[in-house]
Order: structure tokens, then sequence, then C-alpha cells
């Protein structure tokens, strides 16, 4: 597939992709990557699903 072909299946007419206000979102493609942070001295843990532009593409688009 050619570069123009692939970057017109965009992330906003994926399958995977849950938007969370029309021009971002979270690709759900994979589990939730972990993340550590710090808190006042203190490790933290969360789990998030990679955010994403509407307009942003990958390799393993899915049509709604």
């Amino acid at each position: 597939m050619s570069d123009t072909a692939t970057k017109t299946k965009t992330c906003a007419a994926c399958a995977y992709w849950d938007s969370s206000n029309g021009s971002e979102g979270n690709c759900r493609r994979s589990s939730p990557q972990t993340v550590v942070f710090e808190v006042s001295s203190e490790k933290k843990l969360t789990t998030v699903f990679p955010v994403t532009a509407s307009s942003d593409w990958c390799g393993e688009y899915k049509e709604k």
C-alpha cells in the first residue's frame, strides 16, 4: 500500500479509535500501557491507552 493510501485511513475512521473530543481520542487496538510517575517522592502507576489525533494513522487500520 502506498503512503498516500495509508494516510487516508485515519484514526477517526478506525474501529479501534475512541474519540474523546472529536480531534483527539484513544487508540484501543492493544491493551493500555503502564505509566510510572512520581508524586511527592512516591512512585505511582496508572494505565492509559495511547492518545492520538483524529488525523493520525498507522499500519493497523481496521474499518468501522
